[in-house]
């Protein structure tokens, strides 16, 4: 309920909002899925950049908040969406991780019910469209869209 108001407040008090997640894989390319406990569905994760934060130190800090993982060396920027379908001029830009750590994984929480390692070409029942979508294109099977999901 509150992530709805703030979401309405967002969408008429700022001109553009934009959004930090990572695709965050490992040697055997697993990629790493958050489950909230606001919204259905597996998605990547991240959140929003705040005033003051660079798009990179804000997927530093949700990474850290949300799945317990460190970056060991800078992440990939891999594409920027537009994502209208929730807010007018909302973007995410996704990066693709592979050096990291994870020295503790967190425990559910008011925001994260779980996460998840799967597989990349083999993700989990309930994925997010976008999720799918995304992980095509960074294996190379399909262009980057412009549009986070289908418009």
């Amino acid at each position: 309920m509150i992530a709805r108001v703030l979401q309405h407040y967002w969408r008429y008090s700022r001109g553009l909002t934009l959004g930090a997640q990572g695709v965050v894989l490992d040697a055997d390319n697993r990629v790493l899925l958050i489950r909230h406990t606001y919204r259905p569905g597996w998605h990547f994760p991240g959140g929003g950049v705040e005033k003051g934060e660079t798009v990179e130190d804000a997927l530093r800090r949700e990474l850290r908040e949300e799945a317990g993982v460190e970056l060991e060396s800078p992440p990939q920027l891999f594409a920027i969406y537009a994502n209208h379908r929730l807010f007018p001029n909302d973007h995410i830009a996704l990066f693709v991780v592979r050096t990291w750590r994870q020295p503790h994984v967190p425990d559910a929480n008011a925001e994260i019910a779980e996460q998840v390692m799967a597989p990349w070409d083999a993700l989990p029942e309930g994925a997010a469209p976008p999720v799918r979508e995304r992980m095509l294109e960074i294996r190379g099977l399909r262009a980057p869209a412009a549009h986070w999901s289908r418009p």
